[in-house]
């Protein structure tokens, strides 16, 4: 698939790329950059190339319809095991050597070898347990 460069891909991509920390909406993120004349199916289409490229990762949250997109395009993305908080939607990775450890547990007592880059464990992170 061509790549196309375009005025509305970099804008887009500089936002996934300052909030790659979360997974967020087609709409939000549409609504994030109006001001910046990126048109919804401008964000659709470019999602969808995204996507497909393997710079986005769609998902779903637990008990919705809606989808939601977060860029695992940085360098720092590649072969990490990320956690999901299902409270505040933030994203973090998982530290090398506790991925290669549950990697190789799970290959070793399940005989069951993981994707790192479609692996995602959901949860809740530290601020979201410490305020109950």
């Amino acid at each position: 698939m061509n790549k196309y460069s375009t005025i509305q891909r970099k804008i887009l991509v500089e936002y996934l790329e300052k909030h790659h920390d979360f997974a967020l909406s087609a709409a939000r993120i549409a609504e994030d950059l109006a001001g910046e004349n990126i048109s919804v199916s401008a964000v659709y289409r470019n999602l969808a190339a995204l996507e497909e490229e393997g710079a986005v990762r769609r998902m779903a949250k637990s008990g919705e319809r809606l989808a939601y997109y977060q860029y695992v395009g940085m360098e720092k993305c590649r072969n990490r095991i990320h956690l999901s908080c299902t409270s505040c939607g933030r994203s973090f990775h998982l530290d090398v050597k506790e991925a290669d450890g549950l990697a190789e547990a799970l290959l070793e007592t399940e005989g069951f070898e993981i994707n790192r880059e479609e692996t995602v464990l959901k949860g809740l992170c530290a601020e979201c347990r410490a305020q109950g």
